[in-house]
């Protein structure tokens, strides 16, 4: 599938309107919930898609420690035993929405000042559709996806790691919320 400036705007055409933020700080990722041989695939599988797309990879935050957080439950009714859920995430009551949802995963983000990304927490509910889920696919896609704001879910192509690489050019701002930032991307994606 080819990104032209209508397919990449669709992907950042949020309720608010157009937002396409990348990270800044260096990703300091961390993963709850796997077991010592999963985690590897997933480590992998971020270290990857960190590198592919010029970005650093940090041991800590400076001012978060981890800023990449992924959480892998069996179920939402695991979100109720999370400490301080509502403080880590902003979001007052979220495990008793997510009770009801038959969705696979939740995704925040978080942005600084700049607009670029700040941090990025993922809930992963490996009870539901996920269940049968390859761990190399999935590793790769929530890793793609926690690498730009976007407004949908994406699946890994090497169309979707080009636009990624592009979004990570050092000539382009960390966030920008005008549509014709689609324009700048896709010519990047002709290059």
């Amino acid at each position: 599938m080819a990104f032209d400036p209508p397919a990449i705007a669709k992907l950042f055409a949020h309720r608010d309107g157009y937002r396409c933020a990348r990270w800044r700080r260096p990703v300091a990722p961390v993963i709850f919930g796997l077991s010592e041989a999963s985690l590897a695939v997933f480590r992998d599988a971020t270290r990857a898609v960190l590198a592919d797309a010029g970005h650093p990879l940090a041991e800590t935050d400076p001012e978060m420690g981890a800023n990449m957080m992924t959480f892998f439950l069996r179920g939402w009714k695991e979100l109720q035993d999370l400490p301080e859920l509502d403080r880590l995430t902003g979001r007052p009551g979220l495990a008793g929405r997510m009770l009801g949802s038959d969705a696979g995963q939740y995704r925040l983000l978080r942005f600084d000042s700049d607009g670029s990304i700040r941090a990025c927490i993922c809930f992963v509910n490996m009870g539901g559709p996920l269940a049968h889920a390859h761990p190399g696919q999935l590793a790769e896609t929530l890793a793609m996806r926690a690498m730009l704001s976007f407004a949908c879910d994406v699946v890994p192509t090497p169309e979707l790691a080009a636009l990624i690489r592009a979004a990570y050019d050092p000539v382009l701002p960390v966030a920008a919320t005008d549509p014709s930032h689609a324009l700048r991307l896709a010519a990047r994606l002709q290059e």
